[in-house]
């Protein structure tokens, strides 16, 4: 008998399991296919934690496995000392979010640990300000941001705030693995965890504390107060940010504000779109229909968790509204923070902004006009979070000012370690009242940037290889291009060839060598003439392959124009 039906029939008459879990279980006893893609593997505890199909079975998300990963979390918080200090946990509005948390919280009751729970839905940097404000020792936050309906997952984070990183995520990613009894895991009842002063709920407290904090990171308020009639069409997407944006947009004396009502109420099964990803143009379909009845100056949509955001603005000169990628967002808000800070004698001599590999390097033309350190780290906001870490701790002289990633995620203060939604909803905001008062509306300062500082574009392939075969192919071409590094690519010289994995640069021209400066991660980079790049990657959580590039044009056609290549070229390196 194969392996994963054994571990099937276990899970089937095993006790431990109930009876919903064997129901289900028994739902699929002639069908091997499907028992196999559940029990062939354990679902894999990474550096983020979980992320899968919810289900029965050891490949699934469910209470279990949720168990699992939190006995093994436990063990290390108990082997550190830290169960007094507890742990802060929140879950956004994805199926099984509520019950997963709860599984979360009395698991690491019955290992001594203090939990703060949050009594309902909140998004994913709440909980990185909560854990802060609370003194926890780590955090919980069950979601998976924006996977489609059937997925729900599970984030750890540490005591700074961010999510978990070396060498300490191998350490909890050991314990988790060497987890193999299910009916050793320890849990509790409710009552009794709470009667032990275990078992804590969190909620308006937190709440007022993080708006308040949001607040506080305003620098022009005259703007907001100015420009208080433009009007902010808005969409959850059946998420986390409904109340803390309206709550902050609100606070600030926005007046208007459209929330799109077919999306504002929580929903897992995220009826209206499927995919909430606000990367993804075709979730905007409803706000855009509400924006032009209301003649909308802005469009501005969250994910499940509120920790991205996607943004449209209204081009003055056509009267159509914009896409923004996350790029162009970041660099924006960049900019809008570093010009305004210098402006009102806030700008820190040692003042740094924090991006990651694969983002613009339009922000690096932004950060060097305001005399700034660029600090770049690997993909991952984590990386990011870390360098605020680093900065406190004095291991580095910087003020953190901003930091962003391409993918729609930035961070405005230090209240969090993680991306934050609300508050780039936030800052944006006050960014347009800004340039409203100045006779432009987010796109046309856009624009303004492009003339400044040249004509950037971004872009990314992805391409999928399942399976072994799959796996195997991708390690072949990133093997090839080791062996054989590129010299150019779309007519373009490669300045500098960085090979992540084994900490090496190469500059062409010299044959010269030194260190990348960053850890070791199976990723390849080239710098290119024009201040134009290449990057290439394996997913981290699907069987993927990805090359990220950046490409800088005299002018917006010719950008497009050398786009369009680059994106053909790259596609080519994938066959």
């Amino acid at each position: 008998m194969n392996d994963y039906l054994k571990e099937y029939n276990y899970w089937l008459n095993n006790e431990t399991f109930d009876a919903d879990t064997v129901k289900e279980l028994e739902g699929i006893k002639n069908d091997e296919n499907e028992i196999k893609d559940r029990f062939i593997k354990n679902l894999e505890f990474g550096t983020g934690g979980l992320r899968g199909v919810i289900g029965a079975g050891t490949n699934r998300m469910n209470i279990y496995t949720v168990r699992k990963a939190s006995q093994g979390l436990a063990d290390v918080i108990n082997f550190k000392g830290g169960a007094e200090r507890g742990v802060a946990i929140a879950y956004d509005s994805r199926h099984m979010s509520v019950e997963f948390s709860r599984e979360a919280a009395l698991t690491l009751n019955a290992n001594g640990i203090k939990t703060y729970r949050f009594e309902s839905l909140r998004p994913t940097p709440e909980l990185s300000f909560a854990l802060r404000t609370l003194g926890c020792i780590a955090g919980i936050v069950v979601t998976a941001s924006h996977n489609p309906p059937e997925y729900n997952g599970y984030k750890v984070y540490w005591e700074d705030g961010a999510q978990i990183t070396a060498p300490l995520d191998d350490e909890i990613i050991s314990r988790v693995n060497s987890i193999t009894d299910f009916s050793l895991l320890k849990t509790m009842d409710i009552e009794e965890a709470e009667k032990k002063g275990l078992y804590n709920t969190i909620g308006k407290e937190i709440d007022d504390k993080y708006i308040d904090t949001l607040e506080k990171l305003v620098l022009r308020p005259d703007a907001i107060k100015a420009a208080s009639d433009m009007k902010i069409v808005y969409t959850p997407l059946h998420g986390t940010g409904l109340m803390p944006v309206k709550r902050i947009l609100e606070r600030l004396g926005f007046k208007n504000v459209y929330v799109v009502p077919e999306q504002e109420k929580p929903d897992g099964d995220f009826p209206t779109v499927g995919y909430p990803n606000p990367e993804d143009q075709n979730v905007y379909k409803l706000a855009l229909g509400l924006a032009k009845k209301v003649d909308a100056d802005l469009i501005l949509a969250t994910d499940p968790d509120a920790d991205r955001l996607g943004v449209y603005a209204k081009d003055s000169r056509t009267g159509e509204y914009v896409p923004f990628t996350g790029n162009m967002s970041g660099t924006l808000l960049c900019e809008y923070e570093l010009s305004t800070r210098k402006e009102l004698g806030l700008l820190p001599d040692n003042g740094a902004v924090v991006k990651t590999i694969v983002s613009s390097n339009m922000c690096d033309r932004v950060v060097e006009a305001y005399g700034c350190d660029l600090i770049e780290v690997l993909t991952g906001f984590k990386f990011i979070g870390e360098q605020i870490k680093y900065f406190e701790q004095g291991k580095k002289n910087n003020t953190y000012l901003f930091g962003y990633e391409e993918s729609y995620g930035c961070l405005i203060g230090t209240h969090a370690r993680d991306k934050d939604a609300v508050v780039a909803v936030m800052g944006l905001c006050e960014a347009a009242s800004y340039y409203r008062t100045k006779g432009m509306t987010l796109y046309d300062k856009m624009l303004d940037m492009y003339e400044k500082y040249g004509y950037y574009m971004e872009g990314a392939v992805s391409v999928t290889m399942k399976g072994v075969d799959g796996a195997e192919k991708i390690k072949a071409i990133l093997n090839g291009l080791r062996e054989k590094p590129l010299s150019s690519l779309a007519d373009t010289k490669v300045i500098e060839s960085r090979d992540y994995l084994n900490n090496i640069c190469v500059n062409t021209a010299s044959g010269e060598k030194k260190p990348t400066g960053l850890p070791k991660s199976n990723v390849l980079y080239y710098v290119l003439e024009n201040d134009q790049w290449c990057c290439v990657r394996p997913s981290g959580t699907e069987p993927k392959i990805k090359f990220y590039f950046g490409i800088r044009g005299k002018n917006m056609e010719d950008a497009k124009v050398l786009y369009e290549k680059f994106d053909r070229e790259i596609r080519k390196l994938s066959e």
